[in-house]
């Protein structure tokens, strides 16, 4: 992607959402960062579905100590890996309380020390609580960094760099937010929707997709 195109691809992704929100639901730094480390692969429909059920009950670190391990694999066994993930969200929640008073650390350094938080979900944490311009690089924003041309990288760190390096200021604290909903609903990975994008003139994917004939079936 050309460095002039930078501007006016997120400007109109601001345009048609000025401001984005994870789709993941919380009420509290702790609940985000509990969210965000049971989302590893899973959705966050299907996170969304577990964490209804288990904050209203526990959503304190100390509250779920409290449930005990089979307690808390009882409210997120629908999610993928569940039992890995209980076991490292206790660990954190025990860390919490220990090393931090039940409160989550605001730097990249003591969140990456959690268990089962690398550094796509301090990334996370950082923007989405704290504000902080960073970019949480998963799988949507990994291949639209590619296939736009916007950020191109054999890893997910080398996509994250490249962004930091072009994203304009002006957009970076929500752009991570705006490439992960472009990825999920438009550039989608089997067959993007290049005749719905509001930003197809700037990006370098050729051929453009077009529209499905009428009466050919599903959306991918």
């Amino acid at each position: 992607m050309k460095t002039q195109s930078i501007q006016p691809f997120f400007a109109t992704l601001r345009a048609a959402n000025p401001h984005p929100v994870s789709e993941l639901e919380y009420t509290s730094v702790f609940e985000l960062l509990a969210a965000v480390l049971l989302s590893a692969q899973a959705t966050d429909v299907g996170v969304n579905k577990a964490t209804r059920r288990l904050f209203p009950v526990a959503n304190t670190p100390q509250s779920i100590l409290a449930l005990g391990l089979e307690g808390l694999e009882g409210y997120i066994k629908t999610i993928g890996l569940f039992r890995s993930k209980a076991r490292h969200l206790m660990e954190t929640c025990r860390i919490l309380v220990e090393q931090y008073g039940g409160e989550v650390p605001r730097t990249r350094d003591a969140l990456e020390t959690l268990p089962g938080v690398g550094r796509k979900t301090a990334n996370v944490v950082l923007n989405v609580a704290f504000g902080e311009p960073t970019m949480a690089v998963d799988t949507h924003i990994f291949r639209v960094g590619n296939r736009t041309g916007l950020a191109p990288g054999k890893t997910p760190y080398e996509v994250e760099m490249r962004l930091i390096e072009r994203v304009p200021k002006e957009f970076a604290v929500d752009a991570h937010h705006w490439l992960i909903l472009h990825g999920r609903y438009v550039c989608v990975a089997r067959t993007p929707r290049c005749y719905e994008c509001q930003v197809a003139q700037w990006c370098d994917y050729e051929p453009k997709t077009p529209p499905p004939k009428a009466g050919s079936g599903a959306r991918s």
